[in-house]
């Protein structure tokens, strides 16, 4: 048999090679990625962490490619400076990928400076029952203020499908399924959806004005507390925490000095009252400081009526009744054998008129003299008589052997 020439046996092989090729399966190209809408949630006040967050999302959706960034919007105002503010809302304006607002869900409003995300938003909606600045969600379609209601966000979602966006396709949000013979219209995009993380969560949190407001006086009565136990130092260690938390808080919102130094000198001054064992003058500067404070407190804002009231009767009853209770708790000699302390002799810590604190056998007592015989502080005294807790003193000639004795 003659052998078949080399160019023969290539173009064979050539043709078998390409029938093979044709029978073998085409693979199927992979599906593209769905679309994807990013969802963050902005509720509270819009403070340094909420435009940050805002910021930083916006230019996440633009490196993603996004179909739409969606704010789910819930805020009674805004905190930053209104350049700050305008700066934002440029950013909104002159994204790279659709930017949409929905105040949401229902009961939620959009007042003050967050008015301004809702307008510089290319798309807006409105749960029913919420409001945007006084205009409720009818209102506010009726007056073009925002574009449509949506009950839920994924309504809203589907909702914008087919609507035109300058500079960009109409977007492509939902698709038709059947469903128990029924076509109904669903997301046909990755819903992605972000929310503050815990330490900025945080610092959003202490930012609220009664928060700060609530740490700054627990933080306050924690420390005088502190000031008056023998501990190894949680409750001063907690009230320090408190108060720097409130610092933050404070330094955000438009605090007044004076209303904080008020609230300071309140604080000391019911100390002081504590110190003497009974309300005197510096508790009544005090209460009215606690109260004066409270409404200076913020430049712009106020606190809610509830979490005033409630703070401030919180406090003065800490420093009226749990106060005086923890004083004597560590300054007062056991109860057994305190008629032996009839005839001692010690010394007034405060005037005593007719009631006051003095110190006896190395011990605060609480005490009280014939109001005709008024003490005066650093006098010394003579027990006379026990009732309870509170020693009966009469004043002693300064030259009795035994004040020395008391005192050393």
């Amino acid at each position: 048999m003659r052998a078949q020439p080399a160019t023969g046996r290539l173009a064979i092989a050539f043709l078998t090679l390409g029938v093979l090729l044709g029978a073998a399966p085409a693979t199927a190209a992979p599906a593209p990625a769905p679309k994807a809408v990013d969802v963050i949630e902005v509720s509270g006040r819009v403070d340094p962490i909420v435009a940050e967050f805002v910021a930083d999302s916006l230019r996440a959706a633009e490196r993603g490619k996004s179909e739409l960034l969606l704010i789910q919007l819930d805020s009674p105002g805004a905190v930053v400076s209104s350049s700050a503010l305008d700066a934002l809302a440029a950013k909104l304006r002159d994204a790279s990928v659709p930017v949409a607002v929905w105040i949401g869900p229902s009961g939620a409003r959009a007042s003050g400076g967050a008015i301004r995300l809702v307008r510089a938003a290319e798309i807006t909606g409105i749960a029913p029952g919420s409001r945007l600045g006084t205009l409720s969600a009818s209102q506010a379609v009726s007056r073009k203020a925002v574009g449509s209601v949506a009950p839920t966000i994924g309504d809203f979602i589907v909702g914008l499908d087919g609507h035109p966006v300058a500079g960009h396709p109409d977007l492509s949000t939902a698709k038709v399924v059947q469903k128990n013979g029924q076509p109904r219209r669903e997301p046909s995009v990755e819903v992605r959806f972000a929310k503050l993380a815990l330490i900025p969560r945080l610092l959003h949190t202490v930012a609220s004005p009664s928060v700060a407001y609530l740490l700054l006086m627990a933080g306050l009565l924690l420390i005088v507390f502190e000031f008056f136990t023998v501990g190894i130092g949680l409750a001063g260690a907690a009230g320090a925490v408190f108060v720097v938390l409130a610092a933050y808080g404070l330094a955000v919102l438009p605090t007044r000095p004076l209303g904080v130094g008020l609230l300071c000198l309140g604080v000391v001054g019911f100390g002081v009252d504590v110190q003497t064992g009974a309300p005197r003058v510096w508790t009544f500067i005090g209460a009215g400081s606690l109260v004066a404070g409270t409404w200076l407190m913020y430049d712009g804002l106020s606190l809610p009526l509830v979490t005033a009231v409630l703070t401030l009767a919180g406090a003065v009853l800490f420093m009226l009744a749990a106060m005086p209770s923890v004083v004597r708790a560590r300054f007062s000699t056991p109860t057994i054998g305190r008629q032996s302390m009839v005839g001692e002799t010690g010394r007034a810590t405060a005037a005593l008129d007719p009631d006051g604190m003095v110190r006896v056998r190395q011990a605060l007592w609480r005490a009280r003299t014939n109001r005709a015989t008024p003490i005066l502080a650093g006098q010394p005294v003579r027990v006379v008589g026990v009732e309870g807790l509170v020693l009966e003193v009469e004043p002693a000639p300064p030259e009795s052997p035994d004040s020395g004795t008391a005192e050393a």
